[in-house]
Formats: C-alpha cells, sequence, structure tokens
C-alpha cells in the first residue's frame, strides 16, 4: 500500500525526483574529487621526497587550483576540502626543504670527513718499513749506527726530501705485555716505530704482517712508493731514492731482484710451501716475484693491497704472497739488480767507482750474515757518503 503511494507521489511530483538525483550526482563529484586530490597528494609526496624543482611543484597547485575551481559549484563543503588539502600539500613542502637542507649538511659533512682525512695523511716520496721483531733490538741498533738517520735528521730527511723510515711491528699475542711496554720504552726514546696494531707478532705471519704494513703506511702517508726491508739488510738511501725517482710517473710498478724459485713440497725445510699442489706438478717453480729482502711498489699497488686485504690469499713465504697478489693485474716487474748486491768483496769495487748499490745482503742468509757484528763493516765499505741522501734529486 505504501509503494502504490509513494509510486503516485512519484508521478505526481515528478521535479522533486530530479532534485534528488541532482543531489546523488554531487555526492558522487565530491567522491570523484576526494580521490583525484589523494592521487594528486601521493604523486605531489613522490615529487617532493625525489626533490625535483620547485617550479614544477608550483605549477602543479596551479593546475590543481584551477581544476578545483571548476568543482567549487558541486557543494559548499569541497571548498573546504580543498583548503585542506592545499594546507597538506603546504606541509609536504616544507617536509621537502627540510629534507633537502639536511641532504646538502650530509653531503658537506661527507665531503669535510674525506678532506680531514686526506689532510690528516703527509705526503712524501717514499715510506720504508723495517721489518722487524721483539728479539731484534740489537740488530736496530746497527741499523741506527749505520744507514738510518736518528733524532732531528730522521725528522728532518721526512720534512724535507720525504723520506720516512720506520722500524714496522705488531703486538704480542698478550697486549701491553713485557715485550709491547719494552718496544713502547724503545719508540719513546728514538721515535721510529710504525706500530701495526692489527697485527699478532710472529714468523708464520709475515704475509699478513706485509698486508698490514701497506695498509696502516697507506693511511698514514701519501707516498709515491712504499718500501719493505728487512732489519739484516744494508740500504743507501740515496741510490735508492734515486732509483725509485726513475719510476716516479709510472702506475703499476713492482721493483726488487725477481726471482723464480722451486716450489718445495718436503715437509721441515725451510720456506716448505704447504699449498705447493696450486703450482703444479712437482719440480715446478714459483711465478716471478720480487725477493723478500727488499722490494718497492708503487702508490696505487699499496692502495689495492690495503682495499683489498681480506680477500688477498696468503702462502706460507710472504715474498711469494706479494708477487701472487698482483697477478692477473697491469704491473710492470722491473728487475733492478742493484737492489741486491752482495757484501764485500762485491760491492766493494762498485762503491768505489761511485756505482753504489741500493741495497746489500747475502744470498745463503737471506741477509748479512751476522748482520749484528757485520753492518757497520758493510757501512764502511760499501755504504755512500752521508750528504748523499741530501743531495739527491727526487
Amino acid at each position: 500500500m505504501k509503494q502504490q503511494r509513494h509510486q503516485r507521489f512519484s508521478r505526481r511530483n515528478p521535479s522533486n525526483m530530479k532534485n534528488k538525483n541532482r543531489g546523488k550526482v554531487s555526492v558522487v563529484w565530491v567522491a570523484i574529487l576526494c580521490f583525484f586530490s589523494f592521487v594528486l597528494g601521493l604523486r605531489f609526496s613522490d615529487r617532493m621526497l625525489t626533490l625535483e624543482p620547485l617550479d614544477h611543484i608550483l605549477v602543479t597547485r596551479d593546475h590543481f587550483a584551477s581544476t578545483s575551481d571548476d568543482c567549487a559549484t558541486a557543494n559548499g563543503n569541497e571548498q573546504v576540502l580543498l583548503a585542506g588539502v592545499q594546507k597538506t600539500q603546504g606541509a609536504i613542502e616544507s617536509v621537502g626543504s627540510s629534507v633537502a637542507q639536511l641532504r646538502l649538511a650530509l653531503g658537506k659533512k661527507s665531503e669535510n670527513s674525506t678532506n680531514v682525512f686526506a689532510e690528516t695523511r703527509k705526503k712524501a716520496f717514499m715510506v720504508i718499513g723495517i721489518n722487524t721483531a721483539f728479539s731484534s733490538r740489537k740488530r736496530r741498533d746497527s741499523i741506527r749506527e749505520t744507514w738510518m738517520p736518528q733524532g732531528e735528521n730522521l725528522l728532518q730527511l721526512e720534512h724535507e726530501k720525504g723520506i720516512v723510515v720506520r722500524f714496522m711491528i705488531g703486538h704480542s699475542a698478550t697486549k701491553n705485555s713485557i715485550l709491547d711496554h719494552a718496544i713502547n720504552s724503545e719508540d719513546a726514546y728514538h721515535h721510529d716505530f710504525l706500530r701495526l696494531s692489527e697485527h699478532v707478532e710472529g714468523y708464520h705471519e709475515l704475509s699478513a704482517k706485509t698486508k698490514a704494513f701497506f695498509s696502516t703506511a697507506v693511511e698514514t702517508w701519501d707516498a709515491e712508493f712504499y718500501v719493505k726491508v728487512d732489519d739484516d739488510v744494508h740500504v743507501n738511501l740515496g741510490t735508492l731514492a734515486s732509483t725509485l725517482a726513475q719510476h716516479q710517473s709510472k702506475p703499476g710498478v713492482y721493483i726488487g731482484c725477481m726471482k723464480s724459485g722451486p716450489v718445495l713440497n718436503q715437509n721441515n725445510v725451510k720456506y716448505h710451501e704447504p699449498e705447493f699442489w696450486k703450482f703444479g706438478d712437482e719440480g715446478n717453480k714459483y711465478f716471478r716475484h720480487a725477493t723478500g729482502q727488499i722490494y718497492a711498489i708503487s702508490k696505487d699497488l699499496a692502495q689495492y693491497i690495503s682495499s683489498n686485504g681480506d680477500i688477498l690469499h696468503k702462502y706460507a713465504n710472504e715474498d711469494v704472497s706479494l708477487g701472487a697478489w698482483f697477478i692477473g693485474l697491469e704491473v710492470e716487474h722491473i728487475n733492478d739488480r742493484s737492489m741486491c748486491c752482495a757484501t764485500p768483496p762485491e760491492c766493494e769495487p762498485k762503491s768505489r767507482a761511485g756505482k753504489f748499490c741500493a741495497a746489500s745482503f747475502d744470498w745463503r742468509c737471506s741477509g748479512i750474515c751476522n748482520s749484528v757484528a757485520r753492518m757497520k763493516g758493510v757501512h764502511e765499505m760499501c755504504g755512500e757518503d752521508a750528504s748523499a741522501i741530501w743531495n739527491t734529486s727526487i
């Protein structure tokens, strides 16, 4: 009965039905506007997070405003909605501006940190690390008394010629042991040590010590060359500097006395190679590499070792490990025999003729035999004049 009355009422008042329909259409438009505003809000948020230019955002706001004007007549509530969206957009722009300022501040901080690191690294021509042990105090003193400058002369050599000379050593298995305190006391007097804080000393850890030296030296000095030498080798610093200066402009330089000795697979022999099977059949030889008593590498190779130390494999013999690290790289192997002269009488006639050796040692002892007692005699017969290093052109 009610349905019939409603139908009659509708037939009698068609205009009333149209007005209701018109009201429903207005609600749809409001929903569409809300959805459209939501999508635009997301789009603006995304663009603000990616920090697009503000002029693009302003154009989008104008477009949004013009679109909202067309819909303003639909319902008074739409104006309120539009005002809310515009306030939201303003907040988004404010957040975007804050993010931009934050990124700029972080970028400057990162740049400043990089510059600080670069400034803390001292410029040098070559950094010489003398490999030594806790028990080698007498060897160190024999070097201090001969070819290594001391005190103010050592600092002057570093400041004027860019030549840094340091004994390199890690720490004992028990940190702050009596051995470590002895080195600390010695360093407090001579000021000529480079401590490898992450390295534990041990004869079978020479490959690890080599990596630690290059990493520590690269972090401390920005040098053209990094040199490793044993503490039972005699060095003429002026001749060594002149030798390296000839290759100063070359990248990937590996300088030393190149050799290719046999791979020793027998147990209980000196220089035994536990991983001998990696080098082929029995009787094979190693690839070419510099003998371990002394060698030099250019800064890019030292940086390579420093950056990739964690994945560089260590063989039993330190000089073999170094040569292995450079296989596959564009490295120039320079075989300079002046870096492996024998001790007197071989080096003596060369010295008299003015052709000094960069380094001297005895092959059969892998260093100067009985170096503590003989270092002074080798220096007197084969050492260059004390002024040579100061007159060297680098």
